[in-house]
Order: C-alpha cells, then structure tokens, then sequence
C-alpha cells in the first residue's frame, strides 16, 4: 500500500473507531443474517472483490488498496482477497460472481454495475453458503451486509450548495439537472436527496439519466441541453459526480459560456477538487472512502467467519428485495474552496503539491491554499 493510502487509512481511524464504538453501544440483534449456518473459520479465508468500473479514479485508486489492506490486518495477513474489475459491463460482473463461487470464496464485498441484474448472481452466492457485503451500491438480492454513504445526503449537499451559489436565481433561476445512471441505485438517491432541496425553488430546464456515468456522455447530455435552452438561459448546473462535471463543463466553455454558471460535483477527484480551486466547478462532495472500505473489509471478514454484525453494524436498510440488512453508512462533506485543506489534504487524499500543480499555482495563491 503506498504512502497516500497509509496516510488516509490513518486519518479516518477515528472515524472508524467511533462508527465501531457506537455500534458496540447496541443491544440489538443486527447481525442475525451473519450466521451462515456452519462452522466457524479461523483467518486462512478467500474473499472475493468486485469493484463495479474504472471510469471514476476512487475505485482503483482508493477502494481496492484500502480493502486488501484491511482484510489483511484482521487476519494477520492469511486471508487472500481475489479481485476483478467489471469496467462497467453487467454480464461481465456476473461471469465474475460466477467465478468467485466457482472458486469458493468464504464471503464477498460486491459492487454492483446493475443493482438489479446482479441479484440472480447474488442468489447463487448465497445458494452456495457465500455471504455477500453491498458495498456502495445497495444491489438486489439476498445481500447479507451493506456499507455505504448517506446517498440522500450526498443529493441535499449538492442542492444545498447550487443554492447558495446561485444567489438571487435560487429563487426561479434555470438549471440542467444530470443525474447518473438509471442502474446504479445510488443515482435515484442523490437524485431525491437534491430534489429534496431544490423543487419548489428553481426550474428544470433540461434533466437526463447520464448512462454508465460517461463524462462523454454528460458532454453530449450538456451540449443538447444548450441548444435547446439557449447558452444565457441556464443558471447553474446539477451534476451528480465530479467526472460528469468534466464533460459538463468542457460543454459550457465550447458554447461560450463566461462567466460559467454553477456546477456541482461528488467524488473529490483531484481534477474536480483543481476545478474548484480554478472556479470552474463550484463544490464537490468528500466522502471517505477509507472508513468505507474498512468497514466493508470488517464485514466481510466477520460473516466469513460465521460471526455476528452486532460490533459492527449501526443500523438496517432495506432494499427491494431484501429486508434489514445490517447497515453502516459513512457521513459525508461538502468540499467547496473553502474547505479544501481541512478536508482531502488533512486526510492525505491529496498532497497540497498535487492539487496545486504549475497549472494552478496561482489559483491556489489567490484563494489563500498554501
């Protein structure tokens, strides 16, 4: 594991701590779907890693080392992850699931492409005595434990800080509303979290379903929506992540756009987290992925052992198919130009170096990031 990721698991332990403290403090019972019926295991286990994409930087470069190195501290480094990558193709992701069960993993961190096409993979996971951890995503199906971020909350930040950058056109200004994908349960919830926020307050002038995420094609989304609505005629832009910000944004610069309008983002990618200090892109939202991964490493160490989610767990969710699922969901930040330095250099995500390269040396300098 680098330098980076040593840095950020470090600065999230606390977090972590408290997530686990506050989970010890209950007496229920979450953890009744943990007992996979039979004996217990010690250390020596195979736990299998399904990472949804690689178009977003967070799962490569954060996700997979935080999560291998994790499993590998709770079993004293016995423990073997198997890992693949769908890059964005649901029936490549079940040929993978197909693999792991082939290859009898004790339990498996999943996450989904398509939530709701991975639940007959999910299913014969199950079927073979293999308890799965939706991990991000909640997928459909017999899912055993899930971590994630308040997605809702993600949303309500995002429209929380498009008002306040809008200013007087908060109230009746036009926006371009770009969602994420329509097979990513996660879309519809910072979809509900912003809407919850900005209905009754401005007007959608254009909104799209961005498919699989592309920056590409949030350009195209973007630059349609420009012709039909006229260039001084949008506001400020939603966007749900912070790669579809770069395609949104590249759109608005070629239409002539200046000042550009508003733009939201997710993710705190360091192109994102530069377009803030640049004043290209007006927030972006910080999660932390290291206490993500830890807790998806915990759990799915703890069910492959045949152990009990009471220690761990803090609450239970509920998906389409599947009731009281043993749930942790990690807080979020708005990261806004402000916040930069108390937020992605503190916990070693990015080096202050990193994010203000030549490029951005003197944006850095202007907003006091030194």
């Amino acid at each position: 594991m680098n330098t980076r990721m040593r840095r950020a698991a470090v600065a999230v332990a606390a977090t972590t701590m408290a997530i686990s403290l506050a989970a010890c403090g209950s007496a229920k019972e979450s953890g009744d779907k943990a007992e996979q019926g039979s004996e217990k295991k010690g250390d020596d286990l195979k736990i299998g890693l399904l990472l949804p994409e690689n178009q977003t930087a967070r799962y490569e470069k954060f996700d997979r080392p935080i999560i291998e190195k994790k499993i590998s501290e709770l079993t004293g480094g016995k423990a073997k992850v198997t890992y693949a990558n769908a890059k964005q193709d649901a029936n490549t992701q079940a040929q993978q699931v197909d693999t792991m069960i082939t290859n009898k993993v004790d339990a498996l961190i999943l996450g989904s492409v398509d939530s709701k096409a991975i639940a007959n993979s999910v299913k014969k996971a199950k079927d073979a005595g293999i308890p799965v951890v939706a991990f991000d995503r909640l997928a459909e199906g017999p899912i055993d434990a899930y971590t994630s971020f308040d997605n809702e909350e993600v949303g309500r930040a995002q429209g929380t800080a498009l008002l306040e950058a809008l200013g007087d056109k908060a109230d009746g200004g036009t926006i371009v509303m770009m969602n994420g994908a329509i097979t990513d349960p996660n879309a519809a919830l910072f979809k509900k979290g912003a809407k919850s926020v900005l209905d009754g307050k401005v007007k959608y002038g254009k909104e799209y379903d961005t498919k699989e995420w592309k920056p590409e094609n949030a350009n195209a989304n973007m630059e349609a929506a420009i012709t039909a609505l006229g260039k001084d005629k949008i506001d400020g832009v939603y966007s749900a992540n912070d790669g579809m910000a770069g395609g949104i944004i590249t759109a608005l610069k070629g239409a002539g756009l200046s000042p550009l309008p508003p733009v939201t983002g997710q993710d705190a990618e360091l192109a994102g987290v530069q377009r803030i200090v640049s004043g290209e892109q007006f927030m972006s939202v910080y999660k932390s992925y290291p206490a993500e991964g830890i807790v998806a490493a915990e759990m799915a160490v703890a069910l492959a052992k045949g152990e009990k989610l009471d220690s761990i767990a803090t609450s239970k969710v509920d998906s389409a198919t599947t009731k009281g699922i043993p749930t942790v969901l990690v807080p979020v930040v708005s990261l806004t130009k402000d916040n930069i330095k108390d937020t992605v250099i503190k916990d070693g995500i990015w080096t202050l170096d990193e994010i203000c390269s030549a490029k951005y040396k003197a944006d850095c300098d202007k907003i006091g990031l030194k």
